[in-house]
């Protein structure tokens, strides 16, 4: 009898130790996971930023290398004065300090 209690104390203690290795190895896992996850975001972002860098080159060399429209053809400002007519912005002074004497 005495030694069979023993032995239900050794099982409760091995039961035990098998609960916190299973919980350990599960955050041990679950670490993994979230490190697995945030190695694949900045891969992704990598990539993603090295396509963006060589499709801006790719494009950039090819506005440089497309000949220019002359001058003329640009076509004229947007704005709320733009009904077709070209006019340059007049400017008009009206000066706010003319003294009337009073009589």
């Amino acid at each position: 009898m005495t030694t069979a209690t023993p032995l239900s104390n050794n099982t409760q203690l091995s039961g035990n130790v098998t609960t916190k290795s299973q919980e350990q190895s599960l955050y041990q896992s679950s670490g993994a996971i979230v490190a697995a996850i945030v190695v694949g975001v900045i891969i992704i972002f990598t990539v993603v930023l090295l396509t963006l860098k060589t499709y801006n080159r790719r494009m950039r060399v090819k506005r440089e290398l497309e000949p220019k429209p002359p001058k003329a053809a640009m076509p004229p400002p947007l704005g709320h004065n733009s009904h077709g007519l070209c006019q340059p912005p007049t400017v008009t002074f009206i000066p706010v300090d003319i003294h009337l004497h009073d009589r």
